[in-house]
């Protein structure tokens, strides 16, 4: 069976100011079949989503980050302006008050696994999302 083109997988967007802990992120989100691309703040991801929205099926941010948007601002904007994007939401130092996450956006403990992490993303992203790898699980 041939896999198809890198570039029929979805995309997803990874937001966090820790490189190390965004760089474990993508290599989580590159085994479950996505390409990804990744940002160090708030401010940048939002930036990178005005341009490439219509390619990223997926966001995956931290909270706590420098900028003027933390975490939960960048899902909340995401949510009202993109609202074909699924949202993980992940810290390990904050924990979600009512208001915080927009409507379908899930939260997850750092440190995080694959494992979670995977069928988060099996409970949250429609089929028509799913690269093939996760659709597999």
């Amino acid at each position: 069976m041939t896999q198809p083109p890198a570039t029929s997988a979805p995309y997803a967007l990874v937001v966090d100011d820790d490189a190390l802990v965004r760089m474990t992120a993508a290599d989580i989100l590159e085994d479950a079949g996505f390409q990804t691309l990744e940002a160090s703040t708030g401010d940048e991801a939002i930036a990178l989503l005005a341009e490439k929205h219509a390619t990223i099926a997926l966001l995956f941010t931290d909270v706590q980050m420098p900028g003027s948007r933390d975490g939960y601002a960048v899902a909340r904007e995401t949510a009202d302006l993109w609202s074909h994007i699924s949202i993980v939401v992940a810290s390990g130092r904050a924990y979600p008050a009512p208001g915080d996450m927009p409507d379908g956006a899930v939260f997850i403990n750092k440190p995080f696994s694959a494992k979670v992490v995977r069928a988060h993303l099996n409970e949250i992203l429609p089929d028509g999302q799913k690269p093939q790898l996760l659709r597999e699980d």
